[in-house]
């Protein structure tokens, strides 16, 4: 299998009447894999023996082998041990199947999740009939990258939680370890305000909604109401669940564009204090947040409940798409660039930008921003997110700032999947196939040995201005989220036949998920 680091034995076992392939299945590729003699079997549910620190890795454990209708309900002799082992790093895991026992090695409940899910997807692999048969081995695995995301945007279409749930356990089963959670927007204001509760009665809600294509004129509108918003009570159980699952869930709330629903709210935080109404259509808007106090004091009000519902590291805060149309005609604006001895209205949006990181980090968080952050100057201790190439991805780092990578052309999944668009569901535009995320690679080849490590991971991003229904995020992600899983964790990554095989084989679990994925992959093959 290429690099992976792999000892094969072809073994038939004669009275279990099983023969076991060399293809390993697991995706994302472990690090390093070695097939044993023997197997491990049982026809009644193995004893989970756990240190407290793995509890979330056992109890999700302990549910995937409730589903297996074990032909037996005797006591088992078969046992699977959890680990602590301070030598691995902590996401590291060790992985040993042997005839009447599976250990799981790990440092943290990290790593022992991670185990999980390689461990989970040879049980579903190897479950017939109630009988479980897993062949004998070790697995040494780690990721290559520390930052593995996945975002989803719920401003422009909104989701159910029983879906944003089910979305995480598609990350975590492929080891990815953030979920970007798009939640503000032109089109609407998804988070729960308690101190400005005009953001959910008026700015969570659309009048109209643009239907075909955003190319098609005259423009066409279903003039429904629209939206909605997670309440402080489901937020926390989505960041609960995704913890659980070894997710930390990143919010975004834009500034200072991308705030048309809010400026709709409170029009006193637009520039010209007039009135305007959630955005109907996609695209970008000059309705963005004007530079004064009034506007610092209500998202300083914002981050201070939002802080309180996401305990992760990172608050994203956007920072793209903010035409300066009403800054250079508005007064308090000009006023700010002159007092602050700015050059324009760029060095203004770092200012903006500047001002909020610097609140940020009182409350004990980091933000990211997409590139347009660089403009004018980057705040101090910023993220980026390079989403335009990856040009900004290289200042940045040449710049000493962490990096992620998330290139339009190669990470957006929210493009067409097939260069023949007639049987395809309407997109955004452009092409990118499974293959070329396949292909990947997040450090740039122009950029110096000793500026690699702030290129921290990689995302892929979901806009959902096209996709209406749960079915349809799951068509634009599946399986392309597993073309991005192996770049981002695997260190051995496979050649893109063994992958695509491994994709094909994987067809029967993501039936049995209800994941409605898309089939290019076989009509590559024809």
């Amino acid at each position: 299998m290429n690099a992976l680091k792999i000892t094969v034995f072809f073994i038939f076992f004669s009275h279990i009447n099983i023969h076991f392939s060399q293809n390993n299945k697991i995706i994302p590729e472990p690090y390093e894999q070695t097939i044993k003699q023997g197997v491990f079997y049982s026809i009644e549910s193995p004893d989970i023996i756990t240190e407290s620190d793995f509890n979330s890795a056992a109890t999700l454990l302990k549910d995937a082998l409730k589903k297996l209708n074990f032909k037996s309900d005797k006591k088992s002799k078969n046992i699977i041990k959890f680990i602590i082992n301070k030598n691995l790093d902590i996401e590291e895991y060790t992985l040993s199947i042997n005839p009447k026992e599976i250990q799981i090695e790990a440092s943290s409940n990290l790593g022992a999740l991670h185990a999980f899910q390689s461990l989970n997807q040879l049980i579903l692999f190897n479950n017939k009939k109630g009988v479980l048969k897993i062949q004998s081995q070790i697995i040494n695995d780690s990721p290559r990258f520390k930052y593995r995301g996945m975002h989803l945007d719920v401003g422009r279409h909104m989701f159910s939680l029983d879906f944003i749930k089910k979305y995480i356990d598609g990350l975590a089963m492929l080891k990815f370890n953030n979920f970007h959670w798009h939640l503000t927007e032109d089109q609407g204001w998804r988070v729960e305000i308690e101190k400005y509760p005009e953001l959910n009665n008026i700015g969570s809600f659309r009048d109209s909604t643009l239907t075909g294509h955003y190319t098609d004129k005259p423009w066409q509108f279903d003039k429904t109401r629209y939206g909605g918003f997670y309440t402080k009570k489901e937020i926390n159980e989505v960041v609960r669940y995704a913890s659980d699952r070894g997710i930390n869930v990143i919010p975004e709330i834009e500034m200072p564009g991308h705030s048309q629903a809010a400026v709709s709210s409170y029009p006193e935080l637009g520039c010209t204090g007039e009135q305007v109404g959630v955005a109907p259509l996609w695209g970008v808007f000059k309705e963005i947040y004007c530079s004064k106090n009034e506007t610092f004091d209500f998202l300083e009000d914002i981050i201070d409940e939002v802080v309180e519902l996401f305990p992760g590291k990172y608050i994203h805060i956007g920072g793209d798409e903010a035409p300066k149309t009403n800054w250079k005609a508005c007064g308090n604006c000009q006023n700010v660039i002159k007092r602050e001895e700015l050059k324009d209205e760029h060095e203004l949006q770092s200012y903006f930008i500047t001002r909020m990181e610097k609140y940020i980090n009182l409350k004990g968080k980091q933000i990211i921003g997409w590139d347009e952050i660089l403009e004018g100057g980057l705040a101090p201790n910023a993220t980026v997110m390079s989403w335009r190439g990856v040009s900004g991805g290289i200042e940045a780092a040449k710049m000493n700032h962490e990096v992620i990578m998330t290139p339009n052309a190669t990470c957006y999944l929210d493009h067409y999947q097939a260069k023949d668009t007639g049987n395809e569901p309407l997109a955004i535009g452009g092409y990118t196939p499974i293959e070329e995320i396949f292909n990947y690679e997040p450090i740039p080849n122009e950029l110096d040995k000793s500026l690699h490590k702030y290129v921290i991971g990689a995302q892929g991003n979901v806009w959902t201005e096209y996709m209406k229904t749960s079915k349809q995020v799951e068509y634009m992600v599946f399986p392309r989220i597993f073309a991005l899983s192996e770049v981002v964790w695997s260190k051995n990554k496979p050649s893109f036949e063994v992958f695509e095989k491994k994709v094909i084989d994987f067809y029967p679990i993501l039936n049995d998920m209800d994941i409605n994925y898309s089939k290019h992959l076989e009509r590559l093959e024809e």
